[in-house]
C-alpha cells in the first residue's frame, strides 16, 4: 500500500470534492498529507466555494485517514488511486479521470493480461423490449468469445441484460455504480453484482454509504466510457440516459456505435438518431472489431508480454517498478543509478512497451 493512499481516498470521500477540487488540492498542497496536516487558515484562503472549505474543515476534524481506509478494507473492499499500477489503463487517459476507485472483484489489466484494456461498454434503455434484449444477448455473445470485457451500469434492462449475457457467455464484465460500492442499485441486482465480483469487477467513485442520487449519473456514465474503447448503444429511446454516456465516448475520444431499430419503435429513436449523426451502425460483432481493430491490439499485447530487458540498468528499473508506480526520483534512489541514465533507460523502455510514462515524472509498467 502506498503512504499516500489513505489521504487519497479519505480526500476523495469529503463531501463536495470532486475530481477538479481533489486535483485543485493536490496541485496547492503538493501531497494530500500536507493538505490534511494544514492548519485551518490555509484551508480558508484556497480558492473553494465556502460550503466545500467547511466541509473539509468539519471532515478533517472527524475523521483520520488511516482509520478510514482500514473501515473500507475491513468491508472487504479494494481501492486504487489514479497513480497506482492497478488503475485501469483506459480510464487513467480520460482528463477528469476519478482520483480514486473503490472496488470489489479484479481488473483484469497491466499484468501481462490486458484483457480490460480490451473493453467495450453496452449500454441502452431501461424499460428495453424483446429486440433490445435479442440483440443486445447476441452481440455481447459474440464480442465476449473475441476477447473483450463487457462493461456497463448494472442498470435495469439493457445494462443488466450485458452483464448477464457477458457471465453466460464465461467472459468478464465491470458493473460501474453510481452509488457507493456498498449501496447496490437497483437493489434487485444485488445477486447479480455478486456474480459479477466472481468473474470481473464491481466499481464506484463515489465513498462509503454514497445514495444513488440522479445527479451522480453522468459523473458515473463517464467511467463506463472512459473505461472502454468504445461505447455500443442497442437500443434507446430518444431521451434515453444512454446517449449521455455515447456523448461522454466521443468526448473521450472514443468510437461510438449503435444498432437500428424499427422506425415505428420508440425505443429505437435515440439508437437511430445516433446513426444520423454519423455514430458506426451495427448489425454483428465484426462490425465493432472492425473499427477497433481488436485482432491488432490483442497481437500487441501478445508481444509486449515477450519483450525482455535489455541490460542491468532495464532489469534494475523494471524490479524497482515490480509492484508500483514510482515518481523518477524515487526510482533513482531504489536503483542507484544515475538519473541522467535512468531517464535515457525509461525513454527506450517506453518504445518498447516495457514502461509507461503517466506524467509528472510517474512511471509504472
Amino acid at each position: 500500500m502506498s503512504k499516500d493512499l489513505p489521504y487519497w481516498v479519505a480526500t476523495s470521500a469529503i463531501p463536495g470534492v470532486g475530481t477538479a477540487t481533489f486535483n485543485y488540492l493536490l496541485k496547492h498542497f503538493k501531497t494530500l498529507k500536507k493538505f490534511w496536516e494544514a492548519p485551518a487558515e490555509k484551508i480558508n484562503k484556497l480558492k473553494i466555494d465556502a460550503k466545500t472549505r467547511e466541509a473539509i474543515l468539519e471532515f478533517r476534524q472527524k475523521v483520520d485517514p488511516r482509520v478510514y481506509l482500514d473501515t473500507v478494507y475491513e468491508r472487504g473492499i479494494k481501492v486504487v488511486s489514479v497513480v497506482d499500477r492497478d488503475y485501469p489503463a483506459n480510464l487513467r487517459k480520460i482528463s477528469d479521470a476519478p482520483p480514486v476507485l473503490y472496488y470489489k472483484g479484479t481488473f483484469s489489466t497491466n499484468k501481462g493480461t490486458p484483457q480490460d484494456d480490451l473493453a467495450l461498454a453496452v449500454v441502452g434503455a431501461r424499460y428495453c423490449t424483446a429486440y433490445g434484449r435479442q440483440v443486445t444477448e447476441k452481440l455481447v455473445f459474440d464480442l465476449v468469445n473475441a476477447g473483450l470485457t463487457i462493461v456497463s451500469g448494472l442498470a435495469r434492462g439493457i445494462d443488466s441484460i450485458a452483464h448477464r449475457t457477458a457471465l453466460a457467455a464465461g467472459g468478464r464484465t465491470i458493473a460501474v455504480l453510481g452509488s457507493g460500492i456498498d449501496v447496490i442499485y437497483p437493489p434487485e441486482n444485488k445477486n447479480l453484482s455478486e456474480q459479477i465480483i466472481k468473474n470481473g469487477a464491481v466499481v464506484c467513485e463515489f465513498p462509503l454509504g454514497f445514495a444513488p442520487k440522479a445527479a451522480n449519473f453522468p459523473a458515473r456514465n463517464r467511467i463506463i466510457s472512459g473505461l472502454s474503447l468504445g461505447v455500443l448503444v442497442t437500443e434507446a429511446a430518444v431521451d434515453s440516459g444512454s446517449l449521455i454516456t455515447a456523448g461522454q465516448a466521443a468526448e473521450q475520444g472514443r468510437e461510438v456505435f449503435a444498432v437500428p431499430g424499427p422506425i415505428n419503435s420508440k425505443m429505437s429513436g435515440g439508437a437511430n438518431n445516433l446513426i444520423k449523426e454519423g455514430v458506426h451502425p451495427v448489425t454483428e460483432s465484426q462490425d465493432i472489431l472492425q473499427i477497433l481493430n481488436i485482432e491488432k491490439r490483442q497481437k500487441q499485447a501478445v508481444t509486449k508480454n515477450v519483450v525482455l530487458p535489455q541490460d542491468e540498468i532495464e532489469t534494475a528499473i523494471l524490479k524497482a517498478l515490480d509492484s508500483q508506480t514510482l515518481h523518477i526520483d524515487r526510482i533513482v534512489a531504489e536503483t542507484g543509478i544515475k538519473i541522467d541514465k535512468v531517464t535515457a533507460a525509461l525513454t527506450v523502455m517506453e518504445i518498447r512497451g516495457l514502461v509507461k510514462n503517466y506524467g509528472s515524472g510517474i512511471w509504472g509498467v
